[in-house]
């Protein structure tokens, strides 16, 4: 299966994530957030494609990282693909963080017509950064994310109990959301 990637894997990030982790660039992004500061993934024909065969390999070299980051663009426009790829990061004993602007609801919602890929993917995925980025929310001092709007979930958990459960390691700020 192809996947659209922005650039090269990033091997050695300590910023996308804790602890030391391989990073997915993907292309193309509908969202278009004001400020963004990856504007150059929006284009959804920019990039380059790759096989997740290539990507496997990539994944199976890595040995001192603690998990593999999907940002992008916007990785839940490539979730069927992503889904196998963050099956094999699983396998691999790696976490997976993904950044989305959407919303955990609007993955999950069933009229959604990615609705079954996007499930797929969060399945094998362990926090989701969720939320488009605000501007005006904007706020350098919160861990993992750049604006106050954004949201940490711990995915399996909040699949298991079936409401949004934050991620208490690192979700520390009261958002005015129930944890």
């Amino acid at each position: 299966m192809k996947i659209r990637l922005a650039s090269p894997i990033t091997v050695d990030s300590i910023v996308d994530g804790p602890g030391l982790r391989a990073v997915l660039w993907t292309q193309g992004c509908i969202h278009n957030c004001k400020g963004c500061h990856n504007s150059k993934t929006h284009d959804l024909l920019s990039g380059f494609e790759v096989d997740t065969s290539t990507i496997f390999k990539e994944i199976e070299k890595l040995k001192l990282h603690r998990g593999v980051t999907l940002s992008g663009g916007e990785p839940f426009l490539q979730s069927e693909a992503l889904a196998e790829v963050a099956k094999t990061c699983k396998d691999n004993d790696l976490d997976v963080w993904v950044y989305t602007g959407y919303t955990f609801e609007e993955l999950t919602d069933k009229k959604n017509p990615s609705y079954f890929n996007n499930l797929n993917l969060l399945r094998n995925i362990d926090v989701l950064v969720d939320g488009r980025f605000i501007e005006a929310k904007r706020d350098i001092s919160l861990k993992f994310r750049g604006s106050s709007n954004q949201r940490i979930i711990d995915v399996k958990k909040t699949l298991e109990l079936k409401k949004i459960c934050l991620h208490d390691e690192y979700m520390k700020e009261d958002l005015g959301i129930a944890k």
